[in-house]
């Protein structure tokens, strides 16, 4: 199922400690099935507040700017992520079931696990690149940890980003030596995780994670190919989902947001086109 959705509908909002809460809100797939939309975001203040230091600011200016708002999360154990995955990746259309990132399918909760048609956690940076593990920091950062099928997780390996190769079977991606190709429908996601975790770790006692414009980056802290990933940044804008995840964590589990998806010009703005 494509669970990406245009929401519609009216939005009744309420002003409740600095977030809004909102009605449930009914919007359809392109199967047509209906699903309900966001309960609960931040509000449009507090977002705006968030990044009031980084305001005007570019290139390195604003690399810096928007690392300081958002470093030194709260910091959560590799155990606590399988957790908070429940929660951020929750299926809108079934409470029980979370929606893996490469398959775009609805699969049980409590199917998480190492065996195949479970799902595990997908570190969308690789962890090898750069050498990080699962150490809390980097290795359990939320932004960058989403619901993958244990088969396609194990194909995507620590591959770098990029268009083309040869058709996977276990979903609409492509692969080569070098690289890995995901769906269109997360295109976008995976720029604005990979940008995320560039500007979250920049050294300074902690990992510095660089976008590289090459691929097959191995266990240098890199990761590409940043011209594929801005392009896919525009192919696929932000969604309701990606909001709402962004909001969870903010709210809920590590106090910090993903920059690149409140405001996904920033990335034109510090690299350029």
């Amino acid at each position: 199922m494509n669970w990406k959705s245009k929401i519609s509908g009216a939005l009744v909002a309420t002003l409740a400690l600095g977030s809004l809460a909102f009605t449930p809100v009914i919007a359809k797939t392109d199967s047509t099935k209906v699903v309900a939309g966001p309960q609960t975001v931040t509000s449009q203040s507090t977002i705006d507040a968030y990044y009031q230091p980084a305001a005007g600011k570019t290139g390195a200016a604003l690399k810096a700017s928007l690392h300081d708002i958002i470093d030194n999360h709260t910091e959560v154990s590799y155990d606590t992520v399988w957790t908070a995955l429940k929660e951020t990746d929750q299926d809108p259309g079934n409470v029980n079931n979370v929606i893996e990132l490469y398959t775009g399918k609805s699969i049980s909760k409590n199917s998480n696990g190492g065996n195949v048609g479970q799902w595990n956690r997908e570190h969308v940076w690789a962890k090898s690149h750069g050498d990080f593990g699962t150490s809390m920091g980097p290795g359990t950062d939320l932004h960058h940890l989403r619901p993958s099928d244990v088969v396609v997780n194990s194909a995507r390996g620590n591959l770098d980003f990029d268009n083309g190769g040869t058709k996977y079977s276990g979903c609409d991606c492509n692969r080569d030596g070098d690289s890995w190709e995901p769906p269109t429908r997360v295109k976008g996601d995976i720029a604005r995780m990979i940008f995320y975790m560039a500007v979250r770790y920049e050294g300074g006692g902690e990992i510095d994670l660089e976008t590289s414009e090459n691929v097959n980056n191995g266990s240098n802290p890199l990761h590409g190919k940043l011209s594929t990933l801005k392009a896919w940044n525009k192919l696929d804008p932000v969604d309701a989902f990606e909001k709402k995840r962004n909001d969870i964590i903010f709210e809920k589990w590590q106090k910090n947001r993903n920059p690149f998806i409140d405001h996904p010009e920033y990335a034109t703005a510090i690299w350029g086109n």
